[in-house]
């Protein structure tokens, strides 16, 4: 594996730590659907890494996704990406709650968003041969 997508997976590891320590906290959903958001655009630049392609400095899970996948073969959910990328630019902003089309991440959107990153985070570390990132 490239030192630099060892570097990115390393980043999304953390990253998904982050959603595991607060999934279950209401008052913090926004934060943990954006840690999720992170994981998974994290994840997709390790793919663009690995397979030598130009890593955008864009953070559309979205378009990334439209990158690799023709590079590999991920099960993903588009509705998905899109409302990771809502929330991702929403809660970016000070003011601003991270919100889905229906309101605020419930606490079991967040655990859907987190049961989902960490399925990529899991299948591109096993990909790649990569077993010693978290």
């Amino acid at each position: 594996m490239r030192k630099a997508t060892t570097e990115w997976l390393r980043s999304a590891a953390m990253d998904l730590d982050s959603v595991a320590q607060i999934v279950h906290l209401e008052h913090l959903t926004p934060v943990a659907a954006f840690h999720a958001q992170q994981c998974v655009e994290k994840c997709l630049k390790a793919v663009l890494e690995e397979h030598s392609r130009k890593v955008p400095k864009d953070h559309s899970t979205l378009r990334l996704y439209g990158l690799t996948k023709e590079l590999v073969s991920l099960d993903i959910d588009l509705s998905t990406l899109t409302d990771l990328d809502g929330l991702y630019i929403d809660a970016r902003y000070p003011g601003e709650q991270g919100l889905l089309p229906g309101g605020k991440p419930t606490v079991e959107d967040v655990e859907e968003f987190y049961r989902i990153a960490k399925n990529i985070y899991d299948w591109i570390q096993r990909l790649y041969g990569s077993t010693a990132l978290q």
